[in-house]
């Protein structure tokens, strides 16, 4: 289940003044509890969620926190489009790894160049490893996803600065 289903869940749940709901798919288990003016989520075996309406009867805005350390970086906020970047994205659902193996340098970092069909970093989609490679040449100018963080199709992973 992931933030959007969440949020239309909460927002259904909201609308028809339901106060608890609770959902069990496979190994996942979702169980919401409306108290007061505070929404918690809670979907174990996945991260948190929490979500503080801003007013009575507004939707809740959803921010993702990791279960096991709060002090886990959230994905860097792309930076306002500049002319001629090209953003590299995800071809898959998947687990993103910027590194061959743990404890191995990542494949590519900030300002580094890059050429075609270079490898940027690897996508693990059940139990298969995908190399993404790049598409352009040209210099990293930002990682947008976390290592060893979940990461969605068409989700933007790196941005590239063509070369001229």
């Amino acid at each position: 289940m992931n933030q959007k289903e969440l949020k239309e869940l909460i927002e259904f749940l909201i609308e028809k003044d339901i106060a608890e709901f609770e959902l069990e798919r496979g190994d996942v288990k979702v169980r919401i509890k409306r108290a007061g003016e505070h929404t918690i989520v809670h979907a174990q075996g996945e991260p948190r969620f929490y979500a503080v309406p801003a007013a009575p009867g507004a939707a809740p805005e959803l921010g993702a926190v990791p279960i096991a350390a709060a002090a886990v970086p959230a994905p860097a906020a792309v930076p306002a489009p500049e002319e001629g970047l090209h953003m590299v994205k995800s071809p898959i659902v998947g687990t993103f790894y910027e590194a061959p193996s743990p404890g191995a340098p990542p494949f590519v970092k900030a300002g580094d160049e890059v050429e075609v069909g270079q490898v940027l970093c690897i996508v693990e989609a059940m139990k298969l490893l995908n190399e993404i490679e790049s598409d352009v040449a040209g210099e990293i100018v930002k990682k947008l996803a976390v290592n060893g963080q979940p990461i969605e199709y068409g989700q933007e992973l790196f941005v590239i600065r063509p070369k001229k």
